[in-house]
């Protein structure tokens, strides 16, 4: 399994753990929600259903009538398929949350990850926020090196291409020391502590304030046509 197919499938996962949904709903989601999805197609998204299925991992039933009449002009006259996440894709998902690896933390990787924190255990999510933490500070401190090595040579347009991109590192190392500090007070983003109905649950995995997937910046997509 390539990592992009890998990181396709913990998401798809995770949006049905939520509730079942067709193929364009899915989509729709992956696209708006997960915005290192935004690309890819339908050509993509199915084959990956039908091995999640194969897997054993969700089940494909029919599309009840309200589903059918809003899809219906996207779907021509197929009848739209509804998956539905089984016991066994429900365990598969919750040991992929569990993953602390480097992959979890990946550029491309940790922004699914990331969304998904809403359904993930509190010392899970540290480890992953410190990870990151970790890979993009060795980041920096490369940038940095070869910044003071080859400024002379850069000419000032170039010059301020390498700032930009440092910013943009220094910026994500700022927000997660933030996120990292409020997940060990206890605490949610605006600072206030853990308890009563902001008690956190470190088994189910609750977040308090932290952001979901639904707080992802969305980006104004058209919607396609299925085919």
């Amino acid at each position: 399994m390539s990592r992009r197919s890998g990181i396709l499938e913990f998401a798809v996962l995770g949006l049905l753990r939520e509730s079942p949904m067709h193929g364009y709903e899915l989509r729709k989601r992956l696209n708006t929600s997960l915005g290192v999805f935004r690309a890819f197609s339908y050509g993509t998204l199915y084959p990956c259903l039908k091995t999640l299925v194969a897997n054993g991992w969700l089940i494909e039933e029919p599309g009840n009538t309200h589903d059918d009449a809003l899809a219906a002009p996207l779907a021509g006259r197929r009848a739209k398929i509804v998956y539905r996440l089984t016991a066994e894709g429900k365990e598969h998902f919750e040991e992929l949350l569990s993953q602390t690896g480097p992959d979890a933390y990946e550029d491309e990787h940790f922004a699914a990850r990331f969304a998904f924190f809403g359904q993930t255990s509190r010392d899970v999510r540290m480890r992953v926020l410190e990870g990151r933490r970790s890979r993009l500070e060795e980041r920096l401190e490369k940038m940095r090196a070869s910044l003071a090595r080859t400024r002379e040579r850069l000419d000032d347009y170039t010059l301020e291409l390498q700032r930009h991109g440092m910013e943009s590192v220094e910026r994500e190392v700022r927000w997660l020391n933030e996120l990292i500090e409020s997940e060990r007070a206890g605490r949610d983003l605006r600072g206030s502590e853990s308890g009563g109905s902001a008690q956190q649950d470190t088994t189910t995995g609750s977040t308090g304030g932290l952001p979901r997937p639904g707080d992802t910046p969305r980006t104004d997509t058209p919607d396609d046509t299925a085919t």
